[in-house]
């Protein structure tokens, strides 16, 4: 398999501490997805969706790579093809394993913008609307992530990694969030390999032809020998 392109979604940084979307308790729980995770959301109350996004950051600052994270820098390392790795995740616990070529689909938590001028620059730990954009002083400071009704990042490069992937493995997502819910079986009805890794089957489990199921530090370290062995 020569070109193998994977997708990552909360499930695969949930053993490092950090919740994923439909957990009991955790800080998606205490809001409804319109009041944080919309531009709608963001116009009616920006002091609580930065709240939000501030205690997100601050979470996953304090988040460590597991042995998933580390098992996929492997594999970008030690796999004589082309490695693409797409991530719905906004922390950095892939950079920090060692993984390089990263495409953050969904933005990042390090990552400011303005809505005003679209200036990006790094955030710091703890943002406020009232902050001032750096090139166009308007106070008008946005976290960098894509929300619900936003169009996804880097679809440029990643349209064309899954026409040419000869294999496509999801590690950790729901299969709920589209467009990455339709990556599946796009490359699978183009000729590759399809696979999934998670806890449990995904929302579009039917589109994979291989799947592993258990905690990401388990099934994707097994997975990465298995291919490295191949």
């Amino acid at each position: 398999m020569n070109k193998i392109v994977i997708l990552t979604g909360a499930g695969i940084s949930a053993e490092s501490g950090l919740g994923t979307f439909r957990d009991e308790g955790g800080l998606w729980a205490q809001h409804a997805v319109e009041d944080v995770a919309t531009p709608e959301g963001f116009a009616r109350n920006p002091a609580l969706v930065h709240d939000f996004y501030n205690a997100r950051r601050a979470q996953a600052t304090g988040a460590r790579p597991n042995a998933a994270h580390q098992a996929l820098a492997r594999l970008e390392a030690e796999h004589r093809g082309e490695v693409t790795l797409i991530t719905q995740n906004v922390d950095d616990l892939h950079e920090r394993a060692g993984s390089r070529n990263v495409l953050h689909m969904h933005g990042e938590l390090a990552g400011a913008l303005c809505h005003s001028c679209g200036h990006r620059w790094p955030a710091p730990v703890v943002m406020h609307a009232q902050d001032p954009c750096p090139a166009c002083r308007a106070p008008a400071t946005r976290p960098d992530v894509v929300w619900f009704g936003e169009i996804p990042y880097h679809m440029d490069v990643i349209d064309p990694a899954l026409t040419e992937a000869d294999m496509f493995v999801s590690i950790g997502t729901s299969g709920q969030v589209y467009p990455a819910a339709a990556y599946a079986q796009h490359c699978g009805r183009l000729g590759a390999v399809t696979v999934e890794l998670n806890l449990e089957p995904s929302s579009n489990s039917r589109d994979f032809a291989e799947t592993h199921y258990g905690p990401a530090t388990q099934v994707v370290p097994a997975w990465v020998d298995r291919v490295l062995n191949t």
